[in-house]
C-alpha cells in the first residue's frame, strides 16, 4: 500500500471516532494493522474480553512472529486459564488448556505440565510462584503492565503504537478545500452555493440560463476565496491552507520524532521513502492558476486524485522531486563484444569489479574460492581456497555444519568503496574480509562468525563516517560491524523469512539501509535500532535484489518468482510504489536474473541465454546480445564502473568479457603491456586519454617493455629519454617555445655534478597515442607524477610506481631535477 494510501486510512479513522463510530474505529484499526490502540486494549484486557483482545492482537501480530509475541499471548490466556480456576470451573479451564496452552508445549513442555498440574489443586495460590495472586482486577493490572513492556519492545509494534500528527477533522478540511477549488473552476460560480452531495463533482447552475458577472476573487484576476466564502460541511472551518513541508524535507519514515499523541494528531508521517520538498511535488501536472499565490492543490479532479492515490500510477509521480533529462546515447556505448574468455575452473556465483583499477575482477566460486583476474592481460593476480583462518574462534553450529558437510560456496563477494578492502559472504555462516594493495597482494584481515546458516550478501557502508560492513543471513536478520576491528554494531530484526540482499544508501546526510527477504518483503533501516521504517512487497514476492543508479538518485529492484516469473522495476521513492516496469523477460526464467546498472543509463539482466540491456527512461527492451552463445540459462553479470567493459559466466565455469569502443582500447593495451613484479597504484584507467601504468624503476621499465610487445601493430613504442633526440622532426611542430625561469637555474649547475655515469638512470615513459612536441614539463606538487603538456594541446599524466625502496611512490629531487634538465635541454635546442 502507497503512503498516500496509508494516510488515508488515518484520515478515516479520525472521522469515524470524531463521529463517535467506535466499533468501527477498532475494527479498521485491526484489519488495516497500521495503528495498535492501546487505550482500546487495555480496556478490552480490564473487562476480561479475552476474544476481542486476541482477535484485536492478531491484526498485528501471530502467536508464532517472534518469541514477543509468543510471551503476549501466553500471558493472556495463562490469566485466561487462572481466572477459570479461581471461579471453580474445571470444565473451562480443561478447555482453555487444551485449546489455547497446548500450543506452548513444544517449546516450554515443563511449563505446560506445570500450568496442567494446577488442576489438582483445591486453590492454585498453594503453587508457590502463584501464592501470592490477588483478586481478579489487581492480576488484571499487574499483566497489563507486563504486557505493555512487551508490546513497546516487539518489533512488529514500531511505528504502530502512536497516530499520526496532524489537525481534528482533518478529513473534513480536505473535502471543504476540494469544494472550494471545484467552485473556483465552475463556469457559472454562485455566491452562495447550494451543496447537496459529495457522490460528483460540484457545479453551479446558471439563473433563468443568464451567467453572472466573475465574481471579484476569480483565480485568474485575484486572490484565492476567503475562509467562510463556502458552506462548510458541518460545523468546521471549510477552508485552511496547505502548509507544505519545509524544503529538503526527509519523509517521516526517516524523523525521529514520535510523540505519544491521542487520535487527533500523530507524528511526523507514515513509513515512506524520501518526501519531495513540497506535497505538490508528488504530482507532474498542477492546475493551480497562476495568479494564485499560497496554494498547494494537488488536482481539481477529485475523482482522479482519488484514484492516483488508490494505484500509485507510474505516469503522474514524480522520482524523488528530480528530474531527470532523457539519455542521450548510442548503443555503441554498450559492451556488446566479447573480447576475453578466462576460464575459472567452477562455477562462478559472484563477480565485482575493482572500483579504480577497471580491469581488475573479482571473482567467487561455488567451491569456496575468490580469484583476482586481470582480465586485460588474461592473468589471475591472486587465488584463495576457502578455509577457516581460526577454527577455535568459531560457534559451535558453524563447527557442527562444517562436520556434517564441508562444502561451502561463496554467496557475495564485492570491492570496498576505496578498493583497498574486500568482503566474501559464504554459504555457512562466515564472512571473510581481505585486504589489497595495488600489487595484486591479499592479506586477511577480518573473520566473522556472522549469521546462523548462509550468509546471502555482503555490503561497505559509511554510517557515522566509518566504515562498516553490512551483511544478512538465512536467521533472518541484518548485522552491521565494524571494518577495521569486526565488533558487531547493529542488529536488525523483523523480516519474517531469510533476507536475501541489503542494499546500503544514503540521501541528504541520512544513512540507511534496503533488504529483500525471499518472501518478497522490502525493508528500509536507520542506524538506530528501532525497527525497520519501509515494508512492502517485491514484485513476485521471492528473491529480490536492489541497486542505485551510479549518482544515486533513482532505486531499481530486479527479482524473480518461485513460478519463474522475472520483475524488473524502477521505484518511486516518495510513494514507495512501482515508477516503472521493464518488459521483454520470457515468461518462465530458469533461474533467479540478475542485473546491473551502469553509467546512470542502462540496466542489464541475463535472461534466456542472453544479455538483454534497457535505456533507464524506456520499459522496452533496447536490445540483447548472446555473446558468441554458451551462456546459461540465466547469466550472471557485471558492468565495470566506466560502464566500458562487462563480465557475464558462462555455462562452461568460465567468464567473458564484453567490452564497447573505450574497452576494447583499454583491452588491447592490458594484453600488449607485460604484467611487472609490481602494479602500479590504484587508479582509474579511461580512455579518453588513456593513462596507463606508471613511471617504475628505470632499470626495470626499459629492459621489460620491449620484448614483451604482443601486438605492436595496435600500440606506438614506448619513447625513452635516450632517445628523444633521434625522434622525426617531421612530426613535432616548429615552435620556439618560451624557457621557464627554472632554466636559468639548471644552467647555474656545474655539469660535472649530473653527468657523471653513477647518477644517470634511463627512463621510458610508456605512451601508445602518436605525441608531439613536449613544450612543458610540470612536477605535481604530491610529489606523485610528471604533467606534460604538448605542442597539440594534450596533457599526458606519468605516475612513479610504489615499491619497497620507494613507499611513497615519490620521485627523488636529483631525479626530478635531471628529467627537468634533460627536457628543458631537448626543449632549447630542438
Amino acid at each position: 500500500m502507497s503512503s498516500l494510501s496509508r494516510e488515508l486510512v488515518f484520515l478515516i479513522l479520525q472521522f469515524l471516532d470524531e463521529e463517535k463510530f467506535k466499533e468501527t474505529v477498532h475494527k479498521l484499526e485491526q484489519e488495516s494493522g497500521f495503528f495498535f490502540n492501546m487505550k482500546h486494549f487495555e480496556d478490552q484486557v480490564q473487562a476480561g474480553e479475552w476474544d476481542e483482545v486476541e482477535r484485536y492482537l492478531c491484526g498485528f501480530t501471530k502467536v508464532e512472529d517472534n518469541r514477543y509475541s509468543m510471551k503476549i499471548f501466553f500471558e493472556i490466556r495463562k490469566q485466561k486459564y487462572l481466572e477459570a480456576l479461581d471461579r471453580q470451573d474445571r470444565a473451562k479451564a480443561v478447555e482453555i488448556l487444551v485449546k489455547d496452552l497446548k500450543v506452548f508445549a513444544s517449546f516450554n513442555e515443563e511449563l505446560f505440565k506445570e500450568i496442567t498440574q494446577l488442576l489438582t489443586l483445591e486453590n492454585f495460590r498453594q503453587n508457590e510462584q502463584l501464592s501470592k495472586y490477588g483478586d481478579t482486577k489487581s492480576a488484571r493490572g499487574i499483566m497489563l503492565i507486563e504486557l505493555k513492556k512487551l508490546i513497546e519492545a516487539n518489533p512488529l509494534f514500531r511505528d504502530k503504537l502512536t497516530f499520526p500528527a496532524f489537525k481534528a477533522s482533518r478529513l473534513r478540511t480536505l473535502i471543504n478545500q476540494s469544494l472550494n477549488w471545484q467552485h473556483q473552476l465552475c463556469k457559472n460560480p454562485r455566491s452562495n452555493p447550494d451543496i447537496k452531495t459529495l457522490f460528483t463533482d460540484h457545479a453551479c447552475t446558471p439563473t433563468n440560463g443568464a451567467r453572472p458577472p466573475p465574481p471579484t476573487n476569480n483565480p485568474l484576476v485575484g486572490p484565492i476565496p476567503k475562509a467562510g466564502a463556502f458552506p462548510p460541511i458541518g460545523a468546521h472551518n471549510p477552508f485552511q491552507p496547505v502548509v507544505s513541508p519545509s524544503p529538503g524535507a526527509i519523509a517521516g519514515w526517516m524523523s525521529s520524532t514520535n510523540p505519544s499523541l491521542p487520535h487527533a494528531a500523530v507524528a511526523a508521517g507514515p513509513p515512506s521513502l524520501v518526501q519531495p520538498s513540497t506535497a505538490a511535488a508528488f504530482l507532474k501536472h498542477q492546475r493551480t492558476p497562476t495568479g494564485v499565490a499560497g496554494m498547494d492543490y494537488q488536482s481539481g479532479d477529485s475523482e482522479h486524485l482519488m484514484k492516483r492515490i488508490r494505484t500509485g500510477q507510474s505516469d503522474e509521480v514524480s522520482f524523488s522531486g528530480v528530474a531527470h533529462a532523457p539519455n542521450v546515447y548510442s548503443q555503441d556505448d554498450l559492451p556488446k563484444s566479447v573480447v576475453r574468455t578466462i576460464t575459472q575452473g567452477s562455477n562462478v556465483m559472484s563477480m565485482d569489479f575493482h572500483p579504480q583499477q577497471q580491469t581488475v575482477l573479482l571473482v567467487g566460486t561455488n567451491v569456496g574460492d575468490i580469484s583476482l583476474w586481470e582480465v586485460g592481460s588474461r592473468e589471475r593476480l591472486a587465488h584463495k581456497t576457502f578455509k577457516v583462518w581460526d577454527i577455535s574462534t568459531c560457534s559451535m553450529p558453524l563447527q557442527t555444519a562444517l562436520l556434517k558437510d564441508a562444502t561451502i560456496s561463496v554467496n557475495r563477494c564485492v570491492w570496498g568503496p576505496d578498493g583497498l578492502i574486500l568482503g566474501v559472504a559464504f554459504s555457512k555462516h562466515i564472512v571473510q574480509i581481505y585486504t589489497y594493495n595495488p600489487n595484486g597482494e591479499l592479506r586477511q584481515h577480518l573473520e566473522i562468525d556472522a549469521h546462523i546458516g548462509g550468509v546471502n550478501d555482503v555490503a561497505f557502508a559509511h554510517p557515522n563516517k566509518q566504515l562498516c560492513i553490512v551483511t544478512c543471513g538465512d536467521d533472518k536478520t541484518i548485522k552491521v560491524w565494524d571494518a577495521q576491528t569486526g565488533r558487531r554494531l547493529y542488529t536488525f530484526e523483523g523480516h519474517e523469512a531469510p533476507v536475501y540482499s541489503v542494499c546500503p544508501h544514503y540521501k541528504e546526510n541520512i544513512q540507511f539501509i534496503f533488504s529483500t527477504a525471499i518472501d518478497g518483503k522490502i525493508k528500509a533501516w536507520l542506524y538506530d535500532c528501532l525497527g525497520s521504517r519501509v515494508d512492502y512487497d517485491a514484485p513476485g514476492h521471492w528473491c529480490t535484489m536492489m541497486a542505485y543508479s551510479a549518482d544515486g538518485t533513482r532505486l531499481f529492484s530486479c527479482g524473480t518468482s518461485k513460478d519463474g516469473e522475472s520483475h524488473l522495476v524502477e521505484w518511486n521513492e516518495s510513494e514507495g510504489a512501482i515508477k516503472r516496469t521493464y518488459l521483454g523477460f520470457r515468461k518462465r526464467s530458469l533461474g533467479v536474473v540478475q542485473f546491473d546498472t551502469t553509467r546512470n543509463r542502462f540496466l542489464a539482466a541475463g535472461d534466456e541465454f542472453q544479455i538483454k540491456f534497457w535505456d533507464m527512461d524506456n520499459t522496452n527492451i533496447l536490445t540483447a546480445v548472446e555473446a558468441e552463445g554458451g551462456l546459461p540459462a540465466s547469466p550472471r553479470l557485471r558492468f565495470n564502473k566506466e560502464g566500458s567493459l562487462l563480465a557475464v559466466t558462462t555455462s562452461d565455469n568460465g567468464i567473458k568479457i564484453l567490452a564497447n569502443n573505450d574497452g576494447l582500447r583499454l583491452t588491447r593495451l592490458l594484453e600488449s603491456r607485460p604484467m611487472e613484479g609490481h602494479r602500479g597504484p590504484s587508479e582509474p584507467i579511461n580512455s579518453k586519454p588513456l593513462i596507463v601504468n606508471a613511471l617504475g624503476p628505470a632499470a626495470n621499465v626499459s629492459a621489460a617493455m620491449s620484448p614483451s610487445l604482443e601486438r605492436s601493430d595496435r600500440i606506438q613504442p614506448a619513447v625513452s629519454i635516450n632517445n628523444l633526440a633521434t625522434m622525426d622532426s617531421s612530426r613535432l611542430v616548429d615552435v620556439k617555445p618560451k624557457i621557464s625561469d627554472d632554466l636559468e637555474k639548471i644552467k647555474s649547475w656545474k655539469i660535472p655534478d649530473i653527468v657523471d655515469q653513477s647518477q644517470l638512470k634511463a627512463l621510458r615513459l610508456p605512451d601508445p597515442v602518436t605525441t608531439g612536441k613536449v613544450v612543458r614539463l610540470i612536477y605535481t606538487n604530491s610529489g606523485l607524477a610528471l604533467l606534460a603538456l604538448i605542442s597539440n594541446a594534450v596533457h599526458k599524466l606519468w605516475k612513479w610506481q610504489r615499491s619497497e625502496r620507494n613507499p611513497l611512490g615519490k620521485v627523488c629531487v636529483l631525479l626530478f631535477h635531471l628529467l627537468l634538465f634533460l627536457l628543458s635541454l631537448f626543449l632549447f635546442y630542438f
